[in-house]
């Protein structure tokens, strides 16, 4: 059976930083590491998506066309830096401060995995094989509840409370190449 693994990324706080509802190209400040674990992972065949939660969407600070026009300018970067986005699932929904259509519960808003479960389905995805990395407790907790097999804490400054859907904590982005399997050679027999 073929199998796809993939590398999931939260958007805000993990492939930019997260000064509060970016939505401008000018606005955005890559972190370090972001492009140069990309490459590796679509080395190795991992698909990378992103799966992001918006709720500025919902709540008016700005609008689908804004996000899109953003994710398109993003997903050139990727694709610049070697390392093209195969999917960017999103959530504009918020159930307390969305407005109109988007005040309202959402199975695609972390922490639940709906994005992941659509990803799964779109792209024949084995979440258990798969890695999936945020800054938040309802990005690891989305996971978990997907059944994505490592999901990883970004916690540069070491100060996340205790995470119990985490697999493991990392300081820098280039900490997750470790947790990428290489593709299909992982089964040869390596000379004694």
């Amino acid at each position: 059976m073929n199998h796809r693994n993939a590398l999931f990324l939260d958007r805000d706080g993990v492939i930019n930083e997260d000064p509060g509802y970016v939505h401008r190209a000018d606005d955005v400040r890559f972190i370090p590491g972001i492009f140069e674990l990309a490459r590796a992972a679509h080395a190795k065949a991992y698909q990378i998506v992103v799966v992001t939660n918006q709720a500025g969407i919902g709540r008016g600070y700005f609008s689908e066309a804004q996000f899109n026009a953003l994710m398109q300018w993003m997903r050139a970067q990727f694709a610049e830096a070697g390392a093209p986005l195969s999917a960017v699932y999103h959530c504009p929904s918020h159930p307390e401060h969305g407005i109109g259509e988007y005040r309202c519960e959402s199975p695609d808003r972390k922490p639940a995995p709906g994005m992941l479960f659509r990803a799964r389905d779109d792209l024949g995805i084995t979440l258990a094989t798969s890695i999936l990395i945020g800054d938040k407790l309802s990005d690891t907790e989305a996971g978990a509840r997907a059944g994505v097999g490592h999901r990883l804490l970004y916690d540069p400054q070491h100060d996340a409370p205790d995470d119990p859907h985490a697999s493991a904590r990392i300081a820098q982005l280039t900490d997750a190449i470790e947790y990428l399997q290489p593709h299909a050679s992982r089964h040869q027999l390596q000379p004694e």
